[in-house]
């Protein structure tokens, strides 16, 4: 039986939901809006978009059931027809909502195992989720990254709704792209504009480079202001250094806001985690305090937080400090009336019981290679030859090349030869924290290698392997984030 015969076949039975696994038809993507009924057939190498003919949807024409259907491609045509005619499958804003976690899907499958999580928990998700960088190294853009999320909400009929943010932006035009797309949440990366090198300045050489603002010094300088239970004070040397450090990026998100996000129904958040050193509480208090004063009303801010947030490892520091200083930002954020966002926030295990409780329950957190890497265990427990090959593949040159990219303080030595493990050992070695960043960090190497005849290395046979293994893949998601929800969740009652 041909594909079109299947579909033709379960069209004829009336949409009988009990014959969908018979029919290769996904039981919950059968769908009636508005006259046009639509659902979503499982190919052998890829997924197809089945609808009513005249309602903006493209492909190949079919009767069946007394109608006229077409049957096409997951393509961006597809996913504008499907986003205007189900409007669930379209992001909206979320971050007024009270709990809010952002999954980077880099692939463009990880959204079905992830809504498995969040049909589990009140908290409200970014699908579609990824920086320029990300988009570089994967070869995508924001059109696909959206489609993939709205095929997969369509598909498991997911329809609390779901945001899309245009991450770690840097420039009006990368701002203007993602907006363009739909995306319902632009994260502004401050980070061109802060003046790290400040940070390190002498009191003499911060006295050479401020430029006096009697204004700014007026409201500031010797002041003491209330947060909450605690106190942030101003002293004249430390308030100009932050000046020198933070009064550009300001200026910026300023501008940023008033062009694109004013008036409009978007979620904007505002990034200065992106610095050397942890943002001191009267920092963020200042930069806060300034833009709320320039008519700036952002749904979330990303302080740089004590210890180490790095990539795909647990946090690393005191947690005695850090949930110290951790209540500081929350009661800033809480007098103000956003949310603190937390970045790099896969695997934080330890921290996330201290963010839930300190910040009632009222966050944004941010996740993304975490599911790359569940994806590479995949690769590792039902192909150990092709992950043995793109283990050796990034060691040590492409590791190296991408860690100019990531902080990560990574010890090769600490990765076991794979040639002493024995196949079945391979999923547990992504438990150790070195090969967890080794493969973490070196996605867009990895998905980008070619043959010399210019075919692609890796990227062929790993989406044929996870197409294959989707069911385990999601049920991999469902356990891994699940967990981080189940930590934040753990003070909340």
């Amino acid at each position: 039986m041909t594909y079109l015969e299947s579909i033709a076949a379960f069209i004829d039975t009336k949409f009988d939901l009990s014959r969908c696994a018979q029919y290769r038809i996904y039981p919950k993507s059968v769908h009636t809006n508005g006259g046009c009924t639509a659902l979503i057939y499982q190919g052998e190498a890829q997924d197809m978009i089945v609808a009513s003919a005249g309602y903006g949807f493209t492909g190949e024409p079919f009767s069946a059931g007394g109608g006229q259907w077409v049957v096409g491609l997951e393509d961006h045509e597809n996913g504008c027809a499907i986003r205007q005619v189900f409007p669930f499958t379209a992001p909206r804003t979320v971050l007024r909502e009270k709990r809010t976690v952002g999954v980077g899907d880099r692939l463009g499958i990880a959204t079905p195992g992830h809504i498995r999580v969040f049909e589990q928990y009140d908290a409200y998700p970014v699908f579609a989720q990824q920086s320029m960088r990300e988009l570089n190294l994967t070869g995508r853009n924001y059109e696909d990254v959206l489609d993939c999320a709205s095929f997969a909400v369509f598909r498991e009929d997911y329809q609390r709704g779901f945001g899309a943010d245009g991450d770690h932006l840097k420039t009006p035009e990368e701002v203007e792209y993602a907006l363009a797309c739909g995306y319902t949440m632009i994260t502004l990366d401050c980070s061109e504009y802060i003046r790290n090198e400040a940070s390190a300045y002498s009191d003499e050489m911060v006295a050479r480079a401020y430029v006096p603002d009697a204004g700014l010094e007026e409201r500031y300088v010797g002041k003491c202001f209330q947060v909450g239970a605690y106190a942030v004070h101003f002293a004249a040397p430390a308030f100009r250094r932050m000046c020198l450090i933070y009064n550009a990026a300001i200026d910026f998100a300023v501008s940023i806001y008033e062009r694109f996000i004013h008036g409009r129904d978007v979620d904007f958040e505002i990034s200065i985690d992106e610095t050397q050193t942890p943002t001191q509480p009267e920092q963020h208090f200042y930069v806060a305090n300034e833009l709320m004063r320039r008519g700036v009303r952002p749904a979330t801010i990303a302080p740089r937080f004590i210890g180490a947030f790095q990539k795909g490892i647990d946090y690393i520091g005191s947690l005695n400090e850090f949930e110290a200083d951790f209540q500081i930002h929350a009661a800033i954020a809480d007098t103000f009336g956003y949310k603190l966002s937390i970045h790099s926030g896969s695997d934080k295990f330890s921290v996330f019981p201290i963010v839930g409780k300190a910040t009632s329950g009222r966050f944004h957190v941010k996740t993304a290679g975490t599911s790359w890497l569940e994806a590479m265990a995949v690769v590792a427990a039902h192909s150990p030859g092709l992950y043995r090959e793109i283990h050796s593949f990034v060691l040590p040159d492409a590791f190296y090349e991408a860690e100019k990219y990531y902080h990560v303080t990574t010890n090769l030595n600490n990765i076991p030869d794979l040639c002493t493990l024995h196949d079945e050992e391979l999923p547990a070695l992504l438990q150790n924290n070195d090969e967890r960043q080794l493969i973490h960090i070196t996605y867009g190497p990895i998905l980008n290698a070619k043959r010399p005849d210019g075919s692609y290395r890796f990227r062929s046979r790993l989406f044929d392997l996870w197409r294959q293994y989707q069911d385990q893949y999601a049920a991999r998601l469902e356990r891994h984030i699940g967990s981080h929800l189940q930590l934040l969740y753990q003070h909340i009652h």
